[in-house]
């Protein structure tokens, strides 16, 4: 729970006092005078005296969302963009669970009273989750996962028979709608949702944008400070280096790339290029988990099928959710844990794995080493676990934040088990047998 740590941004308003002031669901727009405008000032004010129209606060980034065209002196005003969602599916062989995966035994309620929080396009009331699951929606279309992917990440999460943490409880956090389309201004929401909510110990996210977004990775570092631990997938752009996806570059959050079996996937992004990135790698190929019938993903792909409400993926999306898992299963056991010290554990108990460093981090999620490390004293000894100091402007290359890594092939074909979600959603090309299968 968030209120294990005093740590908070600065100029983050009081629960009741955010809850007053967020608006309702922003509309989905793809108009360029949508604007999220963040700086050390009163953007609201700012907003409204040069005739803007303010639409929502964002204290989470001391910011908002407005319309309004031009710039604001003092301020950073960044236009809404498009976050796109597609793959294609291939037959679903040789199926795994995230358990089975990760060497772990039957369930028995790992993560209890941890709450963990899917920032997708829905989770599904579904019998893995059933009685488990809290329903935020911030694109105005109502509860619900018309597409199927956010039902799947929550399932590897914190399914009853299929998630790492079966014992853990779910926010979801809706910001795409029934196409899988999504915004920044979208997530911005939802993650502002996430912070006004003092159970969640940890976020999932597993998507990401093109371009130089700095709202949004302030909005994740500001989670990060408030004591969530933040898992965001390497991406599926591999196997060249400097291929890790943004938000997954900040040095901060808990950076997450694929195995495919005992290999590093060859499509899971990698770092270099001033990326000290991936942070370590988990299962991510053939994965089992929750399908929605009926749902985009359901009715376009019919082979990646496992009966009559499962579904096979691939991706550094999936392996994000296991190291999610993990998380939660760890904060359950020591609810005391700092992000830092989540991420440290982590990173200091990885199993080795073949390849270079650049493509695996630390080495892979060995959960059960996780829980029987010693904890890091303090955020000092975290640090020198991770081989970081918390993020300043020097960890930031501009390799870390350039076009490719928010480029429109990161959600590619291959990105639902290489580059699963592309701009070109959907598409023949998207959906290989290694996607799904």
């Amino acid at each position: 729970m968030r209120a294990r740590t005093s740590t908070r941004p600065l100029g983050v308003l009081p629960l009741a006092l955010v809850a007053a002031v967020l608006a309702g669901p922003v509309a989905h727009h793809q108009d360029t005078r949508l604007v999220i405008v963040t700086g050390g000032g009163d953007a609201a004010r700012a907003v409204q005296q040069a005739g803007g129209t303010l639409l929502r606060r964002l204290p989470l980034v001391h910011g908002v969302v407005a319309r309004l065209d031009g710039q604001l002196a003092g301020f950073t005003v960044t236009p809404d963009r498009a976050l796109s969602v597609s793959g294609r599916t291939g037959p679903a062989t040789g199926p795994i669970t995230a358990r089975d995966a990760l060497g772990l035994g039957a369930p028995a309620g790992q993560g209890a009273g941890v709450t963990v929080a899917i920032v997708d396009t829905g989770v599904a009331d579904v019998a893995e989750l059933a009685g488990r699951v809290r329903h935020v929606d911030v694109t105005g279309d109502g509860t619900g996962d018309g597409f199927g992917h956010g039902t799947f990440v929550a399932a590897l999460v914190a399914g009853k028979t299929l998630g790492v943490a079966p014992g853990a409880s779910v926010l979801d956090v809706r910001v795409g709608h029934d196409d899988g389309s999504t915004s920044l201004v979208d997530v911005m929401a939802g993650l502002q949702a996430v912070a006004e909510d003092p159970s969640v110990s940890v976020v999932n996210l597993s998507m990401s944008t093109d371009g130089d977004v700095p709202p949004l990775t302030e909005a994740l570092d500001a989670l990060w400070a408030m004591g969530d631990t933040v898992v965001v997938p390497a991406g599926n752009t591999g196997p060249d280096k400097g291929t890790v996806t943004s938000p997954g570059s900040d040095p901060t959050l808990l950076t997450a790339g694929a195995l495919d079996g005992k290999a590093v996937a060859d499509w899971s992004g990698r770092g270099g290029q001033g990326m000290a990135k991936p942070d370590l790698v988990a299962p991510g190929a053939h994965l089992l988990s929750a399908a929605v019938p009926g749902s985009v993903i359901w009715q376009q792909h019919p082979d990646a099928r496992n009966g009559d409400a499962a579904f096979v993926g691939s991706g550094t999306s999936f392996s994000t959710a296991l190291v999610s898992g993990a998380a939660a299963v760890l904060v359950a056991q020591r609810p005391q844990l700092s992000p830092y010290q989540v991420k440290a554990l982590v990173m200091r108990s990885a199993s080795n794995v073949g390849g270079s460093r650049t493509a695996t981090g630390a080495g892979g999620l060995n959960l059960g080493a996780a829980l029987a490390h010693k904890t890091p004293h303090g955020q000092s000894d975290a640090d020198s676990a991770v081989g970081e100091t918390p993020w300043d402007a020097s960890s930031w290359s501009a390799s870390s934040w350039s076009a490719r890594q928010w480029a429109a092939r990161q959600w590619s074909a291959r990105q639902w088990s290489a580059r699963q979600w592309s701009a070109r959603q959907w598409s023949a090309r998207q959906w290989s047998a290694n996607t799904w299968g």
